[in-house]
């Protein structure tokens, strides 16, 4: 019998991470939404979003909301997109498919994704867990003689929330996961505010703005002195930049924006204005950039810092929240105290937001005041911070123990139902009992609301009565190391190893 192809879907709330078991080293990058444009009629679904000619005024409609997949319309057509010739070009009934789930994933959602994969899509088997889950099995925390460290830390900074979770010995400590209600999507509103309050109207410009934030933003290593250049001389200081926005008019040949001036200023590639061919001179290089004189200029000051700086103080904006260096803190107090130094030395950045300038530099920083003076400090982090899930998930598939060990198959869905998922995936639903519930097994009789409460968590099979009591799977004890795939590694006291 021949190994079906293993399709991977980092399914992340902003863009799905896609690819080949064995064929794609690196992922595929698709848009995880469907959009339309204001002035015209057409949808455009994923990747079709480039296709666009007027992308100022562009509305989305996203599968995830507040972090949970709860649109599944509009999640089917995205998938179809990726499992079709303009995609990934696979068939699902002759696949197999591992995909990433939110953390904390509702009971009543993870069964949707269960019915989804086998009665729509059809696939042979699949294998669900949370991005963090797969990160053992990758490279962000490789050393010189190839083993992963048995405590690690990991830092989701992602679309929706933020979270930090401990994993020991490859698995997670549910029960320690934190939380930080600040994401992509809330500094691209916050910019947004910013952005319409002091200069331009773009409210209803979430692509535009979205684009200024990930070229201008970053960190800042001291937050009041940056606040203060600012203000003393709004338009020239180190800091600011001149952001020209793009032009989506019929008569414009760029459709991107870019910085002129100020830092990492990247002028656009020289074009005459009464043609499309490239302007040069005799040696074939360019000509010097020509100013348009319509153009729309964006200043960017502290705008650069401040909505970066929410990850470090949520309370700016008013949430009665921890910031991520305090909230490391006390995720690792709470592990054994023998335990704490290897915690301290393995903390691991990944997520859309981790390619933000100076983000583990500025961690790092502020770790060195809460860390105890007998621990080291090591922040990995990762070249491309949108990529670790996937590389992992190709080092796990990888694996000959896998198609035989992880994933559950349409058969035994067929046989058992979501339950036999629930158990084989596991999740936080194992490792906390929830309020109201008990943990071994029930004594006596229950009644049906009790006995529905206790499904809707996940607790008991839909058919019989169950005891509500978990036993464990048996996983192979095969390690899954991946090689060196471009991390980098900080420590505590200088640069880059």
């Amino acid at each position: 019998m021949t190994t079906p192809p293993i399709v991977i879907l980092d399914n992340g709330a902003y863009s799905i991470k896609a690819g080949i078991s064995g064929i794609d080293s690196e992922p595929r990058i698709f848009p995880n939404s469907i959009a339309r444009a204001r002035n015209e009629k057409k949808v455009y679904v994923s990747d079709e979003i480039d296709q666009c000619k007027d992308l100022s005024g562009i509305v989305y409609r996203r599968p995830f909301e507040r972090g949970m997949l709860v649109n599944w319309d509009a999640e089917k057509i995205v998938w179809d997109r990726i499992f079709s010739s303009s995609g990934l070009n696979i068939n699902p009934a002759e696949s197999s498919l591992l995909v990433t789930e939110p953390y904390f994933n509702l009971p009543n959602i993870a069964e949707t994704y269960d019915q989804m994969v086998f009665e729509e899509y059809e696939f042979q088997s699949y294998f669900r867990c949370t991005p963090a889950a797969l990160i053992p099995y990758g490279g962000l925390f490789e050393n010189e003689f190839g083993v992963s460290p048995e405590c690690t830390i990991i830092i989701d900074v992602g679309y929706s929330y933020t979270h930090v979770i401990p994993l020991r010995d490859g698995q997670i400590i549910w029960e320690h996961v934190k939380r930080i209600d600040v994401g992509g999507k809330l500094l691209t509103n916050h910019l947004k505010h910013l952005i319409s309050f002091r200069q331009w109207n773009m409210i209803d410009q979430t692509h535009v703005v979205n684009d200024v934030r990930e070229a201008c933003g970053y960190v800042s290593m001291d937050w009041k002195k940056d606040l203060e250049l600012c203000k003393q001389d709004p338009k020239n200081n180190p800091i600011v930049q001149e952001y020209v926005l793009p032009d989506f008019s019929s008569r414009s040949s760029s459709r991107t924006g870019y910085i002129r001036s100020g830092p990492n200023a990247k002028l656009p590639e020289v074009t005459q204005k009464n043609g499309d061919q490239n302007s040069t001179n005799g040696n074939g290089n360019a000509k010097k950039y020509v100013e348009d004189e319509e153009e729309q200029i964006l200043v960017m000051g502290n705008e650069r810092f401040t909505g970066p700086e929410l990850l470090f103080n949520p309370s700016d904006i008013g949430l009665k929240q921890s910031g991520l260096p305090e909230t490391i803190l006390h995720v690792i107090s709470m592990m054994p105290e023998e335990l704490r130094g290897m915690y301290w030395a393995h903390i691991g950045i990944f997520g859309g937001l981790g390619n933000i300038e100076a983000l583990g530099e500025r961690l790092e920083r502020d770790l060195q005041a809460l860390c105890p003076v007998d621990y080291e400090i090591g922040i990995y982090e990762a070249f491309d911070p949108a990529s670790p899930p996937y590389v992992a998930a190709t080092s796990l598939t990888a694996s000959d123990i896998y198609l035989s060990t992880y994933p559950v198959t349409k058969s035994e869905y067929q046989e058992y139902g979501s339950s036999i998922c629930r158990r084989r995936f596991g999740g936080p639903i194992y490792n906390v009992n929830p309020p109201g519930f008990t943990s071994g097994e029930i004594s006596g009789e229950i009644d049906e609301d009790e006995r529905e409460r206790r499904y809707a968590m996940g607790l008991e099979s839909k058919k019989g009565k169950g005891s509500g009591k978990r036993k464990d799977e048996e996983l192979g004890e095969e390690e899954v190391i991946s090689g060196n795939w471009g991390g980098r590694r900080r420590r505590g006291g200088g640069g880059l190893l």
